[in-house]
């Protein structure tokens, strides 16, 4: 599953700028300041913190690194939906508006494909899939994901290319299809967009991306679905907690 960072435990600050970042992750995790929303510039900042812009400068990169924002040169200093974990489990439509984010998905194409090397790695015994391609837009009409989904040909799936998906949501489609994900695995790794992923993305090619490969199996070991997903590394990453 991928998360965006969870909150982390609470820890004692000592140095100045490791104080105001402090303020500042409580006043974006509350919802003071919210997503999207720019955070006032150095010399603001540094005037309500009576600290100078270097302080401020490293409180900021704190909290850049903490996922809680992003820094666009020229620009100045934006608010990600970083911060809340998001449970996809039932669909990221479902989860990003569970924390109060205005996204859209947007289908591409439904269409029946074969693919010998992806059913060789999952052991399948065809290499008939359902893909759906699709991409999601933040309110401000930014795309942050671009995500194919192969699905297997069953009774209310193969229809799909046919049909369309309706309602863009397809966990509402495995569940009624009766396929509930119960287990499986992902992968993350990150690498640059080529020219036809670009132009989904509406970037520029050689753009730094994560990717992420998901693939989710029922509790009686049906193969339910395989995501391969390009995700905006402004709004999403990775966290690991260990014992």
């Amino acid at each position: 599953m991928t998360h965006l960072s969870p909150k982390r435990p609470a820890r004692s600050v000592h140095l100045k700028h490791e104080r105001i970042s402090a303020v500042l992750e409580r006043e974006i995790r509350s919802g003071t300041t919210a997503q999207g929303e720019q955070l006032p510039g150095e010399m603001a900042l540094a005037k309500r913190f009576g600290v100078s812009r270097t302080t401020v400068r490293a409180a900021l990169a704190e909290l850049n690194d903490a996922g809680l924002i992003t820094t666009r040169t020229g620009k100045g200093s934006y608010v990600l939906f970083d911060g809340r974990p998001l449970n996809d489990r039932l669909g990221w439509a479902h989860a990003l508006a569970a924390q109060g984010v205005d996204s859209r998905t947007q289908v591409l194409a439904v269409t029946a494909t074969h693919d010998a090397d992806l059913a060789a790695r999952l052991g399948l015994d065809t290499d008939l899939f359902v893909l759906v391609e699709r991409v999601r837009e933040l309110a401000d009409g930014s795309v942050v994901s671009y995500e194919r989904s192969f699905l297997p040909p069953v009774d209310g799936i193969r229809e799909l290319p046919r049909d369309g998906l309706r309602g863009d949501s397809i966990t509402a489609v495995l569940a009624a299809a009766g396929l509930q994900p119960d287990h499986g695995e992902q992968q993350l790794s990150g690498r640059r967009i080529d020219d036809r992923e670009a132009a989904v993305l509406r970037r520029e090619p050689g753009a730094w991306f994560l990717s992420t490969r998901r693939t989710s199996w029922s509790a009686a070991e049906a193969f339910t679905e395989h995501v391969e997903s390009l995700l905006d590394p402004d709004h999403f990453h990775l966290s690991l907690h260990f014992p």
